[in-house]
């Protein structure tokens, strides 16, 4: 237990003093919860004695208002503590794990599905938050509540209050085997738990694809069997704890019986008086009430342990390199020299060297799986290269802040992602600084000012989860808005054009351009006609640069772009005959 409740104090961090202070409540709380003991005392003295003189009548309400009154105000502050240990110190961990996922390969993400990291932000911690700080309070305030009563049974009969004590000590032994009992278990459950709500993300994100194929059936099957996991190993940690429940059911039934035979036999002998006996007798059914609540609370604490164990989990992953100082590069020419990166145990680029000279274009080509996308994004620094390095302008990116190096590359993916916020912010994200005229004049740049100024609210309109209310052409249009906008020396365009019509593609492509004119540019495109006129053209295949050279060089000596040429141009050729047929 104990390690479990160092585990707690741990996760609260720089909340742990406000957890302190209501422990410390909780603890006064319990002291006033004795003082009625001496008031209960006063009384039975005043009947025992047969005296009928009111003062003692009004001394014990005087107790039992203080009692009250303290047990109330220490109870408000207890719990307020309690409140705002538990938001504050999850907020905490919540802000601190999305920060710390800014420099964790993007690898992590392919490894653990956004199902798995939501349901540790939301559900787990969400526990943590409800739960952590009013389980701990419980537990010890409960304990110190027992505690204080068995004091106060030492000073009215040490004998009982051996007995009391001792009651007191097995109870724990016994929920401290509980407690280790259900560590295993509590492990698997919060595994399953996590596997539930991933299943239903799951379901709800793929629901396109579910009613596409008719797999309703086969999703429901799904999350039926997670559900089915999640109750069996709830069930599992229920049976695991029922044996010692019932221990410590025991241990409290038979301790209080016997403070009560104890009290009675040494009333019976005379060795205590009446008034002590009927104080004790009364005492012997309330000692082991918040002992009994403590333990009946603390069968959550490994549970609790095992959700701030999964939430930890993300500090154990290995970060990003985050030492380097400011350095500005003397230029924007990007160098590959000897690059290899595999992920997990497949080889994606092996020994890959090239330069991408300062304020050229640069276009890269290959088959499906060649590694393009995976160059664009080691220069993007989302990975780190496994040997050899990167450079801008001479300096390795992994010697830059990721922020720095962020600043001086803009990128486009193939996957455009907009937050549900409006269009406007979208763009805008692109320089936070800028102003609405410049968010304009950067959509109407990437063709996109048409059809925002057809949605209901114009550049207002929300983009909706995940930017599900605009079709793909048009996220992207947005995005290549978001990069012009950044105006950075550096851009990176994967395949940034791919569900753009051809008739907005040729203005996209003009656009980009005349606008990253001078500025280092790396494109992938899905369309070689687009990329012809680049400076250089890298032939990429199977994770290596197989040749480099212009258009024209590469047609007269590479096959493998002759073979993509000829392809791309018979596809065009078809294209435009079947547009022909179909008028």
């Amino acid at each position: 237990m104990y390690g479990t409740l160092k585990k707690i104090f741990a996760f609260a961090g720089s909340k742990k003093e406000l957890l302190k202070k209501s422990l410390l409540f909780s603890f006064l709380s319990g002291l006033f919860s004795a003082m009625q003991f001496a008031a209960l005392f006063v009384v039975i003295g005043a009947l025992v004695s047969d005296n009928r003189d009111g003062k003692f009548i009004w001394l014990s309400l005087g107790i039992m208002a203080v009692s009250l009154i303290g047990r109330i105000i220490t109870t408000y502050f207890s719990t307020m503590e309690q409140t705002e240990t538990g938001y504050c110190m999850v907020a905490e961990k919540r802000i601190h794990i999305g920060d710390r996922l800014r420099y964790i390969p993007m690898g992590y993400f392919n490894k653990n599905s956004i199902g798995n990291i939501t349901a540790i932000v939301t559900t787990t911690l969400g526990d943590v938050e409800n739960s952590a700080a009013r389980v701990l309070v419980s537990v010890l305030g409960g304990f110190f509540n027992s505690v204080a009563l068995v004091i106060v049974l030492l000073v009215f009969d040490w004998r009982i209050g051996l007995v009391a004590a001792a009651g007191v000590l097995i109870y724990l032994a016994a929920a401290e085997l509980a407690l280790r009992k259900s560590a295993a278990l509590s492990g698997v459950r919060q595994h399953t738990q996590e596997s539930l709500v991933e299943s239903v993300l799951e379901y709800i994100q793929g629901m396109g694809i579910v009613k596409a194929f008719g797999l309703e059936r086969d999703s429901t099957q799904s999350i039926g069997s997670a559900i089915k996991a999640s109750c069996r190993d709830n069930l599992k940690l229920t049976k695991a704890s029922v044996p010692y429940d019932a221990i410590k059911q025991a241990v409290v039934r038979v301790f209080s019986v016997l403070l009560l035979l104890a009290s009675v036999w040494f009333w019976l002998d005379g060795s205590l008086p009446l008034a002590y006996g009927l104080i004790l007798v009364i005492a012997s059914f309330m000692v082991f009430n918040d002992l009994e609540n403590a333990g009946n609370m603390a069968s959550l604490l490994q549970m609790l342990a095992a959700s701030m164990d999964t939430a930890n989990s993300i500090d154990d992953t290995p970060v990003m390199d985050e030492k380097g100082a400011d350095i500005t590069p003397k230029s924007s020419e990007i160098v590959f020299n000897k690059v290899d990166f595999s992920y997990a145990d497949r080889k994606i680029l092996d020994q890959v060297s090239f330069t991408i000279p300062e304020k050229t274009t640069t276009a890269i080509v290959g088959p499906s799986g060649a590694g393009k996308t995976t160059m664009c994004n080691l220069i993007a620094r989302f990975w780190d290269v496994n040997d050899g390095k990167i450079t801008i302008g001479g300096v390795d990116i992994r010697s830059m802040p990721l922020a720095q190096l962020a600043d001086i590359v803009s990128f486009v993916a193939q996957d455009n992602f907009l937050f549900n916020c409006s269009i406007k912010e979208n763009i805008r994200l692109g320089n936070p600084d800028a102003t609405d005229e410049e968010v304009y004049v950067a959509a109407k740049a990437a063709c996109c000012d048409e059809f925002i100024q057809k949605l209901d609210n114009g550049y207002d309109t929300m983009a909706g989860d995940a930017g599900n209310r605009l079709s793909g052409g048009e996220k992207q249009r947005i995005s290549i808005a978001r990069m012009i906008l950044k105006n950075a020396p550096i851009v990176i365009l994967d395949e940034a054009t791919t569900f753009t019509d051809q008739e907005n593609e040729e203005k996209i492509q003009q656009s980009i351009a005349a606008l990253t004119k001078g500025k280092t540019l790396l494109v992938i495109a899905h369309r070689l006609s687009t990329i012809k006129n680049a400076d250089q053209i890298i032939v990429l295949q199977n994770g290596q640069v197989e040749n480099t050279g212009t258009h024209q060089q590469l047609l007269a000596g590479d096959a493998l772009y002759r073979d993509m040429w000829e392809a791309h141009i018979g596809a065009q050729n078809w294209s435009a005959g079947s547009g022909k047929g179909g008028n």
